[in-house]
């Protein structure tokens, strides 16, 4: 029978905003055809073992709504680059009128 299932196995993923991490089981532990194997870096964790780490740019330490608190994000910056992006879009710029003459 073939194997299917992926290798399960701990690994630590690591919120370097929040300097928090945790470890935990997961298929990342392993290397698959399918999948994106093991990660290359590696963490020694409290009890002495080295296991790969994965690193997450959210976890529950870092999340507004898990923390309560809101984080800064350049809304503005966004605004700006979407307005830059499609401005010419809207714009009609054929002569011809709604019902089609000239």
């Amino acid at each position: 029978m073939k194997n299917i299932h992926p290798t399960y196995g701990p690994v630590v993923f690591r919120d370097r905003s929040a300097d928090f991490a945790f470890l935990t089981r997961s298929t990342l532990a392993g290397n698959t055809d399918a999948g994106p194997g093991v990660p290359t870096a590696t963490i020694e964790w409290s009890d002495g073992n080295t296991y790969p780490v994965v690193d997450v740019e959210i976890s529950s330490a870092s999340h507004p709504f898990w923390t309560g608190s809101a984080r800064v994000v350049d809304t503005a910056g966004r605004v700006e680059k979407f307005r830059q992006r499609y401005a010419n879009r809207g714009k009609n710029t054929s002569t011809k009128d709604s019902k089609g003459g000239n």
